[in-house]
C-alpha cells in the first residue's frame, strides 16, 4: 500500500499539464496595436502578433522528451503505441530496441521528422527518434566501426544542445559480453564529452545499468548479474562525474520502488520487482533548465515503460 501511494504521488506531481495554446500566456492579443505594429507601417497587427508569439515561444517554451525501449516496435504498434504516443504528445520521442530493418514499417506520425538507425543483424537492437523540430544535423553511431553495426546511437544537433538516444549493449548471461561493454562505456563517454565541448548534451535511453541499490528491487541477489555488476555501475559513476546529471535522481534523490524495466518472468511487473535502467542524463551546463522528470509506470506494451524529461531549452 505504501509503495503504491508513493508511485501515485510522484507521477501525479510530474504529469505535464496540457496547455490550451502553443504560446506563453504573456503573448496575448491584449497587447496595444502600436506595440505590435513596430517600425514597419505596412505590417498588419495579426501578422505582427504571430511573429511576436513565435519569438516568445522560441525563447520561453518547455520541451518534452520521452524515451522508451519498446522491445520490438512492430509488436508494440499492434498494441497501444499510437495511443500512448498521442497522449504523451512529446516534442522528442526516442525509441530503443526497435528490432527493425529499413522498410519493415511505415510510421504515420504527422508533424514529426523521423530518424532511424538499424542494426545489420536482423530483428536486433535499433534506435529511432521522432521530433517536431528539424535538427541542424544528424549523426548515426559514434564513429567507431566496432560499435556502429548495431544501430545503437542517434544524435540530433540543435542550436543550443545535442540530443543523443542510446541503447547500451547488454553484458549478457554469464557476463559473456562484459569486456566489450567496458570498451563501449569508455568510447561512448568520450563521444559525449567531445559533443559537450561544443554545447550541452541530453542523453536518453536504455543504459542497461541500475546505478545504485535504490534503483533495483533485489540488489543482493543481482550483485553479479548483467546490469548490476560493480564494473558497470562504476562506469555509470564515472560518466556522471565527467559532467552529467541523472535527471530523475536530481528531482527525487530518495524515491524508492520506482523502476523502468521488469522481467517478463515470475510476474515481476505485478510484484514491482524491477530495475531503473532507462535514463535522461543532462550536461551540468543544462541542469538549471530541467523542469521535471517522470517515469511512466502506468504505461504498458513493453517490458520497459517510458521515461520523461521536460526542459526549458531554446530550440
Amino acid at each position: 500500500m505504501e509503495r503504491n501511494f508513493l508511485k501515485r504521488k510522484v507521477f501525479r506531481l510530474n504529469r505535464p499539464v496540457a496547455a490550451k495554446t502553443g504560446f506563453p500566456p504573456f503573448a496575448s492579443r491584449s497587447l496595444p496595436f502600436r506595440q505590435l505594429r513596430g517600425s514597419n507601417p505596412g505590417c498588419k497587427p495579426g501578422r505582427a502578433l504571430l511573429r511576436l508569439q513565435k519569438l516568445l515561444y522560441n525563447f520561453f517554451m518547455d520541451l518534452k522528451f520521452i524515451s522508451w525501449n519498446v522491445n520490438g516496435l512492430r509488436a508494440v504498434t499492434s498494441k497501444n503505441f499510437y495511443e500512448e504516443f498521442n497522449s504523451l504528445n512529446a516534442d522528442f520521442f526516442c525509441l530503443q530496441e526497435t528490432k527493425l530493418q529499413e522498410g519493415q514499417i511505415q510510421m504515420d506520425l504527422p508533424g514529426y521528422f523521423q530518424y532511424w538507425n538499424y542494426a545489420q543483424k536482423k530483428g536486433y537492437s535499433g534506435t529511432a527518434v521522432f521530433t517536431k523540430y528539424e535538427p541542424v544535423s544528424v549523426l548515426y553511431g559514434i564513429g567507431i566501426p566496432e560499435h556502429d553495426t548495431e544501430g545503437r546511437v542517434i544524435t540530433l544537433e540543435y542550436k543550443n544542445f545535442f540530443l543523443v538516444t542510446v541503447y547500451t549493449p547488454n553484458s549478457q548471461t554469464e557476463l559473456k559480453r562484459l569486456d566489450y561493454r567496458m570498451r563501449w562505456e569508455d568510447d561512448f563517454k568520450n563521444y559525449l564529452l567531445t559533443l559537450s565541448q561544443k554545447k550541452g548534451v541530453i542523453v536518453c535511453g536504455d543504459l542497461n545499468v541500475a546505478h545504485k541499490e535504490i534503483d533495483i528491487k533485489n540488489p543482493a541477489s543481482n550483485r553479479h548479474n548483467a546490469g548490476f555488476t560493480d564494473e558497470e555501475r562504476s562506469k555509470m559513476t564515472q560518466l556522471l562525474e565527467s559532467g552529467f546529471t541523472d535527471s530523475f535522481r536530481f528531482f527525487y534523490p530518495e524515491a524508492a520502488n520506482i523502476y523502468s524495466w521488469w522481467s517478463y518472468r515470475f510476474h515481476a511487473r505485478e510484484k514491482n520487482a524491477g530495475w531503473r535502467i532507462d535514463y535522461f542524463l543532462v550536461s551540468n551546463s543544462l541542469k538549471a533548465q530541467m523542469k521535471r522528470a517522470a517515469i511512466h509506470t502506468e504505461i504498458f506494451g513493453s517490458d520497459h515503460c517510458p521515461v520523461e524529461l521536460v526542459c526549458d531549452c531554446e530550440i
